[in-house]
């Protein structure tokens, strides 16, 4: 049976969110797989180069504990996203996040996620934060038609993500491997994996960490 563990993540480092308490979770899980969610470019051979000749961590939080883990451990790495998001969804966040209320709750999320890490990303906690994170932003930005165009463009972005995991472990066996994915997304991609386990044929162990 293929294992797979959904990880929720962020992509900067932030206190106790830091890419050596990531690398301690990944460490322990020990996968052979890695999903994760990213574009094929965003580790490009010449950031391959620059770690493996000057020791230089990539940028992206979850990339630079993956480079922790591949000085001990041999891995493949499967990024899983077709297209970035959105200008719409630039367009918005500009918007809501002139809202005061807004800025508020994102930066509770931020001072959470400073003090308890990646328990707190991977928790109820978190995903209630971000539900009324999203519930201001459909307020904020009412009878426009950006709510709607961003959230068909989150679809679009979330959507390939798990087509392409599934895709990969149709014709690739495993024991053990990670998800990564950012917080934003963890309610959305747990509804996900729910409906891909109900109606797919490849047959996935899943474990959502933190529950």
């Amino acid at each position: 049976m293929r294992n797979i563990t959904f990880i929720s993540t962020i992509h900067k480092e932030i206190g106790e969110c830091n890419a050596e308490n990531l690398f301690e979770i990944i460490r322990k899980i020990n996968p052979e797989v890695v999903f994760l969610e990213a574009v094929e470019n965003t580790y490009s051979e010449y950031d391959s180069f620059l770690f493996n000749t000057y020791g230089v961590y990539h940028g992206k939080l979850e990339i630079s504990a993956l480079q922790k883990y591949n000085q001990t451990t041999s891995f493949i790495y499967v990024p899983v996203c077709e297209i970035g998001l959105s200008e719409a969804f630039d367009q918005k966040n500009r918007i809501v996040c002139q809202n005061r209320d807004f800025q508020e709750l994102i930066d509770k999320s931020i001072a959470l996620a400073a003090t308890h890490g990646f328990k707190f990303l991977n928790s109820l906690e978190s995903v209630e934060l971000q539900e009324q994170m999203r519930a201001m932003e459909t307020q904020i930005l009412g009878e426009s038609d950006l709510d709607k165009i961003v959230k068909a463009d989150i679809e679009a972005y979330e959507n390939p993500m798990m087509k392409n995991i599934y895709s990969y472990c149709e014709s690739h066996d495993f024991y053990a491997a990670i998800f990564m994915c950012g917080a934003a997304h963890r309610k959305s991609i747990i509804q996900k994996i729910e409906e891909y386990s109900c109606r797919s044929e490849v047959e996935l162990s899943w474990t959502v960490y933190g529950e």
